[in-house]
């Protein structure tokens, strides 16, 4: 049997949230100094990321609001829960982001005060990847039933291999996109502040910058893939995947500024993350057998992430303790 895919959202709600991000996202450009380069500082960052935690439980309350009164407080309990355990994933799973950015901003040495915009940048190709990826799962759910079975049994695969690989160091300099790209590009050998092409002598040059951006747009295609699939495990409705996703994206590059400089001591949330993704998979795949009510998926991803990070930080302070005896 295929599943349907029925959404409470109407035509008002999906233009109205869409008018919201584009408003956060014009503030930020042009209102918050996003156009500007600029060093963010920790105060500004965590400022940022209690907002847009905020914004998103204000707009479960909202959801639970509308829905309450519309189709009443059994829906309304489902639905909120639904948002609020989608949100939970994909901020988790988003984390693995944050590694990458580090590897890739010090890798390319980009100096702090041109990371923000360019990160603005990631954040607009990644909502029409995103957008485009969930109408096409979408559409593969409501055409054939057993591809849930195999988002289930991909998710386990890649929460296996990210346990086995945890450890291990991307070498950028083999990716096989920046190589293709400098053996095609003119690329000029320094910044030229936040400008991704420079025209020198009549010829047009990409700069750094440019590179930066396209690695973050793949990492992005590349962590949608285990993202999406993930969110398909709590709901099907496409609105509930859509706003979860794009609070967890709109929030992630003011995490990534407060957690940045303190990624090495999150080293076993990578773990946690792929405990995550083995656990959802499990749950698609066990479906046909045990439901498992949409409260329980939410505390046990909560515990899940809250352990692995409370265990990082402690085992960080002996390693910090270590090297400041050493020094």
């Amino acid at each position: 049997m295929t599943p349907s895919i029925d959404s409470f959202a109407t035509g008002p709600m999906w233009a109205g949230f869409i008018a919201f991000v584009i408003a956060m996202l014009a503030l930020d450009l042009f209102v918050f100094g996003g156009r500007k380069s600029h060093r963010v500082s920790v105060k500004e960052a965590l400022a940022w990321v209690i907002a847009w935690v905020c914004l998103a439980l204000a707009f479960a309350g909202l959801l639970w609001w509308y829905l309450n009164g519309t189709q009443g407080a059994e829906v309304a309990h489902k639905k909120t829960l639904e948002f609020l355990a989608g949100y939970l994933i994909e901020q988790s799973l988003s984390v693995d982001n944050m590694f990458v950015f580090v590897m890739i901003f010090g890798y390319f040495a980009v100096p702090p005060e041109l990371q923000r915009r360019v990160l603005l940048y990631g954040v607009l190709g990644a909502i029409v990847m995103r957008a485009g990826m969930i109408l096409a799962g979408v559409w593969l759910v409501t055409q054939f039933a057993w591809i849930l079975y195999v988002f289930g049994a991909f998710l386990v695969i890649t929460g296996m291999k990210m346990l086995i690989f945890a450890e291990a160091e991307p070498d950028l300099e083999r990716n096989p996109l920046l190589r293709w790209l400098r053996g095609h590009l003119r690329i000029t050998p320094n910044f030229h502040g936040e400008s991704f092409f420079v025209r020198q002598n009549g010829i047009l040059w990409a700069t750094p910058m440019f590179l930066v951006l396209v690695l973050i747009e793949a990492s992005d295609v590349v962590f949608a893939v285990d993202s999406i699939p993930a969110i398909f495990a709590v709901t099907t409705d496409p609105f509930i995947v859509f706003t979860s996703n794009i609070f967890a994206i709109m929030g992630l590059r003011a995490l990534y500024f407060l957690l940045a400089d303190m990624a090495d001591r999150f080293r076993l949330l990578k773990y946690g993350l792929a405990i995550v993704l083995v656990f959802i998979g499990g749950k698609m795949l066990a479906t046909p057998w045990f439901h498992m009510p949409i409260q329980w998926s939410l505390s046990i991803v909560g515990s899940i992430i809250a352990v692995s990070v409370v265990a990082s930080l402690a085992l960080s302070k002996p390693q910090a303790a270590a090297a400041g005896e050493d020094a």
